[in-house]
């Protein structure tokens, strides 16, 4: 695309300002003539230079796989093959979901040269992006034209979930430092636990475990570990329908719901457990049976990182079927959903009652913080709350009690059952799994 440049619409005033004078002087018009031509030349001469499109080489150079939210390092490498200096705009293709630091920039191209132009993307969502085109803008030799030169490099790059969660339970948990992270210890009730390890003794132990002979071999206090030697299953269902569609704290239900469920997954997997997950909304999304060894977490991240929530309404019977006819043995099965009208709830109660006795059912219901917001800022306007504020709250308040009879009806039916905002789960949920563990429920 070639399009004139600001010098040359700045040239095209001049003749029409000169014109001005045959009001007063028509014998004039000679000159007037004479500039045009000479302008009209001086472009078209500018014209032959522009840069040729063979006369460039673009590629990329990235890692084709990035985590969402986390500083994602891209390349592009420009080559000039002529022999004449270049000034270039380059600007690569981001669709929606990516975000770059910069919309152009400016290089400046040696001959025969090659150019590393460095810069970074910060990926919003999960997902597999194309990146089809790059453009660079180009000058003529005197700057009146420009040119957009358009590449082709149809390269794609998958948007995984955000792991930070579980690199920081792996860092704590080789410290044992759980407490900073909100997991609390959950006392054993028998002892059908192995001897896994020695490891040095930190505040947080209680003094029962130290193993004092290991102490005086080492000149240092020594703790034992341990680990239960019972394989269990868990087995994660991931409502995507229209129920996670809402946001919290800037990021979706979906999305907390898939970093809390592979945060639980990779400590399942260090307990030696098996871990397996099911998303669903109208049909069968994904289906990852459960299975144990460090592969399997590498298989739920790739199998959930281009799954977003959809506008339908969610089938929990075609999902706890599935779940029926392919995991026989006794699972802990996690439903990770919203409620917000009677049809999902009871769908939601149906579902979960026929699972008691031959899988043990838990039910996470995420907060939506606007209705607990609304109860809450009229409480604090009292005694003289806006009259809009007052209905606000009172419809609020009416939902959160249905919602609390929704959870006390199912704890009722055998269900275990874990409230909580969607930005805090991950705590929760794994405090929930220990607790589980320690009073062998499985």
């Amino acid at each position: 695309m070639i399009t004139p440049g600001r010098t040359l619409c700045l040239l095209a005033i001049l003749p029409a300002g000169v014109a001005l004078f045959l009001f007063l002087d028509s014998s004039a018009w000679p000159v007037v003539a004479a500039l045009d031509v000479l302008i009209f030349l001086v472009a078209l001469m500018d014209l032959f230079t522009l840069p040729r499109r063979h006369d460039f080489r673009v590629r990329r150079s990235y890692a084709h796989v990035a985590t969402r939210g986390v500083r994602h390092p891209m390349t592009l490498i420009l080559e000039n093959r002529s022999n004449r200096t270049h000034g270039a705009l380059v600007k690569d293709d981001h669709p929606p979901g990516l975000a770059d630091e910069f919309q152009s920039i400016k290089v400046v191209l040696a001959p025969g040269a090659r150019n590393h132009i460095h810069y970074a993307i910060v990926p919003k969502q999960r997902g597999t992006f194309s990146l089809d085109w790059v453009w660079v803008g180009l000058n003529s030799r005197l700057g009146l034209w420009s040119k957009t030169l358009k590449f082709s490099l149809s390269e794609t790059i998958s948007v995984y979930p955000a792991l930070k969660q579980i690199s920081r339970y792996a860092l704590y948990s080789r410290l044992n430092r759980m407490s900073l992270l909100g997991v609390r210890k959950s006392r054993r009730i028998q002892s059908d636990n192995e001897f896994e390890r020695l490891r040095d003794y930190t505040p947080d132990d209680s003094f029962r475990s130290i193993d004092w002979r290991a102490t005086s071999r080492r000149q240092k206090l020594t703790v034992r570990d341990f680990q239960s030697n019972q394989s269990q299953r868990i087995v994660f269902l991931v409502d995507c329908g229209r129920m996670m569609v809402n946001e919290s704290a800037g990021q979706s239900f979906l999305d907390a719901a898939f970093d809390a469920a592979l945060t639980l997954g990779y400590v399942a997997l260090t307990q030696h457990d098996e871990a397996g997950l099911l998303c669903f909304s109208d049909r069968i999304l994904r289906w990852i049976p459960p299975r144990g060894g460090k592969q399997q977490l590498n298989r739920m991240v790739q199998a959930v990182h281009d799954v977003h929530p959809e506008l339908v309404e969610s089938r929990f019977d075609l999902a706890f079927l599935h779940l029926l006819t392919h995991c026989r043995k006794r699972t802990l099965s996690i439903l990770i959903t919203n409620v917000m009208d009677d049809r999902n709830a009871t769908q939601i109660k149906a579902q979960l009652s026929n699972l008691v006795g031959r899988h043990l059912p838990m039910a996470v219901l995420l907060r939506d913080r606007d209705l607990f917001d609304a109860v809450e800022t009229a409480s604090e306007q009292v005694p003289h709350p806006r009259e809009s504020n007052l209905y606000r709250a009172g419809a609020a308040a009416d939902i959160l009690c249905w919602r609390q009879q929704v959870l006390l009806d199912l704890r009722h039916g055998g269900v275990l059952t874990l409230d909580t905002f969607p930005e805090k789960l991950t705590a929760p949920l794994v405090n929930e799994y220990l607790r589980i563990k320690s009073h062998h429920l499985l």
